[in-house]
């Protein structure tokens, strides 16, 4: 099968963080197509969470979004002066 090939330039940070990702087996193309090529469907994470943690994530939102509801409400009044 022929493939065609592209030749990139990394930094040679990003090319040791590619390495690290490598199997011993694999070429580097594999690597990157092993490790970002193939799409996620969040239902795939569906039930991951145990529900005391699904709990506390939500509640954590919550809060956040009230605090910034609030941050928001103080910047608008400022302008409203």
């Amino acid at each position: 099968m022929f493939m065609v090939t592209k030749t990139i330039t990394v930094t040679e940070d990003a090319y040791n963080s590619l390495k690290t990702l490598k199997k011993k087996e694999e070429s580097f193309s594999e690597a990157i197509t092993r490790t970002y090529g193939k799409k996620i469907n969040l239902l795939d994470f569906a039930g991951t969470l145990s529900k005391e943690s699904a709990d506390k994530i939500f509640g954590t939102i919550k809060k956040n979004r009230e605090l910034s509801r609030k941050k928001m409400e103080k910047i608008n009044n400022l302008f409203k002066k």
